[in-house]
């Protein structure tokens, strides 16, 4: 059984889908909100499994609200925009639904929803839910692009003041999020602070050469060069057991 919310301000459109996925017993509909800010507070207070989520609601957009989540679930869009408009957005995202909601469409976003978490669910046992782990995804938008991007994907966090740059593939796109708060929520076993200014994955690290006054270079899989300080290069030395 997946837990599902309903997060559109059209209060037809929620009965709508509502009526629809009753047809699927494997979702239960746990709760619904009309606006970004009910949407956060329920999806902290229930913790579903996937939300349909509405892009243009008023105040905050859909993706508004994606990038004040922490951790965020699995996401079906359910829009009036179309195809063309879509693409603009280099989300990565389930699957988007037209409005008005088809049942074949609908049953294939399940199907792929299912799928994807069948995947993760060992690996989320495995850790948990207190910490951010390699599978869980976070929402990063840039202008106007977005991303849900996988951790196990994120080689690099770098400090930008308040922000962090988030370096996966050839994007280097902020977040708003400090790098301590970033550190005290992601797994130490995976992700790696080398320095006052970078949290680097341990899984992408390609080389580690000796550096000056006792510290280390890393050299990470997108070409990055990352000084581990000596502090926490004798920490470095002990996880990786050099």
């Amino acid at each position: 059984m997946y837990k599902a919310i309903i997060i559109d301000d059209e209060r037809l459109a929620r009965n709508e889908l509502k009526k629809l996925l009753s047809e699927f017993p494997q979702i239960e509909v746990i709760g619904e909100a009309a606006n970004a800010a009910e949407g956060i507070e329920k999806i902290e207070s229930l913790s579903p499994d996937l939300i349909f989520l509405d892009i243009q609601m008023p105040g905050k957009t859909g993706f508004d609200m994606l990038m004040e989540l922490e951790r965020a679930p699995h996401v079906i869009f359910t829009t009036a925009y179309d195809e063309f408009a879509l693409k603009a957005f280099e989300v990565n995202a389930l699957d988007y639904l037209m409005k008005p909601v088809e049942p074949k469409r609908l049953a294939d976003a399940l199907h792929k929803m299912q799928q994807a978490e069948e995947k993760e669910l060992a690996a989320l046992n495995q850790n948990g839910r207190g910490l951010l782990g390699e599978n869980d995804q976070v929402f990063v938008k840039d202008g106007e692009r977005c991303w849900f991007v996988k951790l196990a994907e994120v080689r690099l966090f770098e400090s930008v003041g308040n922000y962090a740059k988030v370096f996966f593939g050839t994007n280097k796109p902020l977040i708003l999020k400090s790098l301590n708060a970033l550190e005290d929520r992601l797994d130490e076993r995976i992700f790696f602070r080398a320095n006052r200014k970078h949290i680097i994955n341990m899984r992408m690290i390609e080389k580690v050469e000796p550096y000056f006054n006792g510290g280390l270079l890393l050299d990470l899989k997108g070409g990055e060069k990352i000084e581990v300080s000596r502090r926490q290069a004798v920490k470095f030395k002990e996880m990786m057991s050099l």
